[in-house]
């Protein structure tokens, strides 16, 4: 029933799946690319298609995982992935469900990777594994201790790097043994710590304490404090919201990822086909569309706080 969508509706698997939750603190991982780690390195935070690593414990090897890659290509010698904790439930919602009808109905030529069931389930024909995507393909802030991670042959798994967010930057964790590994990533050096990220993500943490805004640090499931570099001064704060660019192209939802005086990079919150054929949005990953667009052209152009209850 999972691997069929005729059956996307059928109460029993709506029941099963809805019982694979994520809450505060949950640990959440992502399997990328050699060219993904080396984005993320460089700024880049986690968005699209993403598992709980609970569900994935049993995929040790690197050929078992690659099928979680969301460009399409397969790898048995390694399998790379980012590992963070989620900051809250909100953050995530099941693919092809109520809030994405569309892109289960996504043909092939238009899309990268596995198709989306619409189940919640992950198309395998041995495994039973909930998908979850970033609510709307948004960029989340990176929580503390968020790692950089390479899984081997033979079920080892090795911390390249590990995220601390005062510093805004990935520490490198692995040692020499590794250094032939970190050396095959396109632009990354063994040498070096990415301290701090070439690139600021396009959304941040922001809370307030008695009224006053701070950029903030997320350290889940129970801290949530103002950004400092001296511990002293990390006080914890009052509220939480998540805070990205929102816009309007063509009558299309987007969140704009980059832009200048003149164009915009933005990605799509809910892909469908009317929403391809209006922007021609194109495919960068599985089910991540991406589209530029004239500054001029936007409508309701504006920042959003999303709030946490903290």
């Amino acid at each position: 029933m999972s691997q069929s969508a005729m059956h996307r509706d059928d109460p029993i698997l709506r029941w099963i799946r809805d019982t694979a939750a994520v809450r505060r603190g949950t640990r959440m991982t992502k399997i990328l690319s050699p060219a993904q780690i080396a984005g993320h390195l460089g700024g880049w935070l986690p968005y699209g298609f993403c598992y709980r690593s609970c569900d994935l414990t049993h995929l040790t090897e690197p050929g078992q995982l690659s099928m979680l890659r969301t460009d399409g290509a397969a790898d048995d010698r390694v399998a790379f992935a980012l590992r963070w904790r989620a900051t809250d439930p909100s953050d995530y919602e099941i693919p092809g469900d109520t809030a994405h009808p569309g892109l289960a109905a996504l043909p092939a030529h238009s899309r990268i990777g596995a198709m989306v069931l619409g189940t919640g389930f992950l198309p395998s024909t041995d495994d039973l594994i909930p998908e979850y995507i970033t609510t709307g393909f948004a960029d989340l802030p990176l929580p503390a201790n968020a790692q950089l991670l390479a899984h081997m042959p033979g079920g080892d798994e090795v911390v390249l790097y590990t995220y601390q967010p005062e510093q805004h930057g990935w520490l490198r964790l692995a040692g020499p043994r590794w250094r032939g590994l970190l050396g095959e990533l396109p632009g990354v050096s063994p040498d070096r710590e990415y301290v701090p990220c070439t690139a600021t993500g396009t959304a941040k943490l922001v809370g307030t304490i008695d009224g006053k805004e701070y950029e903030a640090v997320a350290d889940p499931p129970g801290e949530f404090r103002v950004r400092a570099l001296t511990r002293a001064a990390r006080y914890p704060v009052q509220t939480l919201s998540r805070r990205a660019e929102q816009a309007l192209w063509r009558g299309v939802p987007c969140w704009v990822l980059q832009r200048d005086e003149t164009w915009a990079r933005l990605r799509l919150l809910r892909p469908d086909m009317d929403a391809l054929g209006v922007t021609g949005a194109r495919c960068y990953e599985r089910g991540v569309y991406e589209a530029w667009a004239p500054v001029d052209e936007l409508t309701d152009h504006h920042i959003a706080d999303l709030a946490y209850q903290i």
